[in-house]
C-alpha cells in the first residue's frame, strides 16, 4: 500500500509521545513494521535490567539492592533486532536473545522497582541514543520528543478525548471479562492523565515542533495511514 521511492535510500528517527491508552505502541509498531524499521520497546530494556538482576542474585523478596545494580548495568548492552520468522522485534542483552525469557512472570513481578532506579534510567536513555545512532528506528513514551531524541526528523504527539480512551480500556477490560464501571476507568485517565503531565522526572510533554495526531475518531488503519504520509514527506522532500 505504501511505496516510497527514496524509502531504502534514507532513513530517519520517529518519536512518539502522546497521553495514555492512546495506541501509541500500535502505532509505532506498526510504522516500523511497514518502514523495515526497529521498533525500540522501552518496557523491553528495563525488563532486561531486571533479568540480569535476578540471574546475578540483586533481587531479594523483590527489593533490589540498588548499589549491586547500578553498578552491573554499566556491563548491560541491549539492542533490538527484527525477527523475519516470527514477524516481530526481538530483544538481546550482551547478543543472547532474551525476548521470551523477560516476558516470564519472575521479570513482570520485579521490573517496577527497577525501573524506578534514577542512575537505571539515565542509563537506558544513553543506550536508546545509541540505538537510535544509525536511524531507522520507532519509539514511544512520554519524553522521546523532548529528552531521548530531541533531533528527530519526525515527531509525533497523539492524544484523543479523556472519554474516548476510557471506552477503549472499558471495552478492552470487558473484553477480557473484568468486571469494571467506565467512570471508574474516565477517573483513571483523568488522573493518569494529571500525573504524567506534572511529575519531576519524564513528564509528558508535547516538542514545540511535534505534529499532533488527535486519534479520536480514527481507525488503526486511518491511524497507520497518516503516519505513513508523514514519513513519506520527508523523506521524499
Amino acid at each position: 500500500m505504501f511505496e516510497f521511492s527514496a524509502m531504502t535510500d534514507k532513513k530517519i528517527i520517529i518519536a512518539i509521545d502522546g497521553h495514555s491508552s492512546c495506541g501509541k505502541s500500535t502505532v509505532a509498531k506498526q510504522l516500523a513494521q511497514q518502514l523495515g524499521y526497529i521498533y525500540i520497546d522501552t518496557g523491553a530494556m528495563y525488563r532486561v535490567v531486571t533479568l540480569v538482576a535476578l540471574r546475578n542474585g540483586w533481587i531479594v523478596d523483590k527489593v533490589p539492592d540498588v548499589k549491586k545494580v547500578v553498578a552491573g548495568i554499566k556491563d548491560i548492552r541491549i539492542s533490538f533486532r527484527w525477527d523475519e520468522k516470527l514477524g516481530k522485534n526481538t530483544t538481546f542483552l550482551n547478543g543472547e536473545n532474551v525476548e521470551e525469557e523477560i516476558r516470564r512472570l519472575e521479570v513482570s513481578e520485579n521490573v517496577s522497582p527497577i525501573s524506578t532506579i534514577a542512575e537505571v534510567r539515565k542509563e537506558m536513555v544513553k543506550q536508546q541514543r545509541e540505538n537510535g545512532k544509525n536511524k531507522g528506528i520507532v519509539m514511544d513514551g512520554r519524553d522521546i520528543g523532548t529528552v531521548v531524541f530531541p533531533d528527530a526528523e519526525l515527531k509525533i504527539f497523539m492524544t484523543a478525548s479523556p472519554e474516548i480512551r476510557a471506552q477503549r480500556r472499558f471495552d478492552e477490560l470487558k473484553a477480557k471479562g473484568i468486571e469494571v464501571s467506565f467512570e471508574e476507568i474516565l477517573a483513571n485517565v483523568e488522573r493518569r492523565d494529571k500525573i504524567d503531565s506534572s511529575r519531576a522526572a519524564s513528564p509528558l510533554k508535547q516538542a514545540n515542533d511535534a505534529l499532533i495526531l488527535d486519534n479520536s475518531n480514527l481507525t488503526r488503519e486511518e491511524q497507520l495511514e497518516w503516519a505513513m504520509n508523514k514519513v513519506k514527506e520527508i523523506i521524499e522532500g
